[in-house]
């Protein structure tokens, strides 16, 4: 992995933002970061999504003539051990840090962001993913890491090593992280 990508993982759970574009910004403030090459999806006129390439940002509301609140956002880095690394880094991301590895080993990004006094907590898995995933946690970005953890006939990409990163995501509320903790106390 170039350097320059891997500051750019760092940046992002040390943030909690992707080049500054925060995950509660709206589909304009995100747009005047990464720029207008996206697509976009919904399901119903309350959701939607723009896709960057590598990163996603998502939005809802509560009907057709309210403005858009900003949810979350999510780098889907698995896309990237497909190959075609640089169609799917978005032009902006891409021009700031280069080009992109095909995988993102965790032990590194967790190394690196050890270094620069950002830890990340382990959290329990949703039942349907483990033990599959593992998600890791960082409380002051509220930026999550999920990673490939062991290998399934139907759930994990045969191009992702265990180890790999297959996500990470933003916000992840400490409410978030309490109910997870008591789904898995409770058996």
């Amino acid at each position: 992995m170039t350097p320059y990508s891997l500051a750019f993982y760092v940046d992002v759970v040390s943030s909690g933002t992707v080049l500054g574009a925060r995950p509660t910004d709206s589909p304009d403030q995100v747009t005047g970061v990464l720029g207008p090459e996206f697509a976009e999806n919904s399901f119903d006129p309350s959701d939607m999504w723009r896709d960057y390439g590598l990163a996603e940002f998502f939005w809802s509301r509560e009907d057709s003539g309210q403005p858009w609140t900003g949810h979350h956002f999510t780098l889907q880095v698995h896309r990237l051990a497909h190959g075609r690394c640089g169609a799917q880094v978005n032009a902006e991301i891409r021009d700031r840090y280069g080009r992109f590895a095909r995988r993102l080993r965790f032990d590194k990004l967790q190394r690196l962001l050890l270094k620069r006094g950002t830890p990340l907590v382990e959290v329990p898995e949703a039942r349907a993913n483990s033990p599959y995933y593992r998600t890791y946690w960082q409380p002051d970005s509220l930026v999550s890491v999920t990673t490939i953890a062991a290998h399934g006939e139907y759930s994990t990409p045969d191009n992702l090593r265990i180890g790999d990163v297959y996500s990470i995501g933003a916000l992840m509320t400490p409410d978030e992280v309490e109910w997870r903790r008591k789904a898995d106390a409770s058996g």
